[in-house]
């Protein structure tokens, strides 16, 4: 399979999330199939979905993947899974959380894997760092995420560090 741009997005409040991102985004570059693009910012958002928990730190990463989509699924759950990701309550507090934000040029209606992601259009937190990778990065009816991104109220979503603070692709000791 030709590699396609694949964005992932990043997120967590629970212990060192910074050392979890960076050994997802580690482990993910070893990966056959997948290589590690581009990292955004990092940034701090409040939590949604009314569960009373700390902020969240949240990045996306520009992936170059080889893989089925459901392969690509199957290795961020392995990933969420050894950073002891327990899925308790809905929108609760986690340490890793790794979702299919956009896969250049394909919708995906998997039980278990929907691209875009259902809820990217009503999320900041999500689609500003999209666009910190992705510049250019359009819903299924081509409009770009940049006009929905503007037509979003203003959220609690500031930028606590730049992308090597949790990962740098270019760096060749990984």
């Amino acid at each position: 399979m030709t590699a396609r741009p694949v964005a992932i997005a990043l997120g967590g409040n629970l212990g060192d999330v910074r050392a979890a991102f960076r050994t997802a985004l580690t482990a993910l570059a070893a990966a056959e199939g997948v290589r590690v693009v581009a990292v955004s910012p990092l940034y701090r958002t409040a939590p949604v979905g009314g569960v009373e928990q700390d902020d969240f730190l949240n990045a996306a990463a520009l992936l170059a993947v080889g893989l089925e989509p459901l392969a690509l699924l199957a290795v961020l759950q392995r990933l969420e899974a050894a950073a002891e990701r327990v899925r308790e309550e809905r929108w609760g507090p986690r340490t890793l959380d790794l979702d299919v934000l956009w896969w250049d040029g394909v919708a995906i209606g998997e039980p278990g894997l929907v691209v875009p992601h259902p809820r990217l259009h009503e999320r900041r937190f999500a689609l500003q760092p999209l666009l910190d990778v992705v510049p250019r990065a359009a819903d299924a009816a081509g409009r770009p995420y940049r006009a929905v991104l503007a037509a979003l109220p203003a959220g609690e979503v500031e930028v606590v560090g730049g992308p090597g603070v949790v990962y740098d692709p270019t760096c060749s000791d990984r």
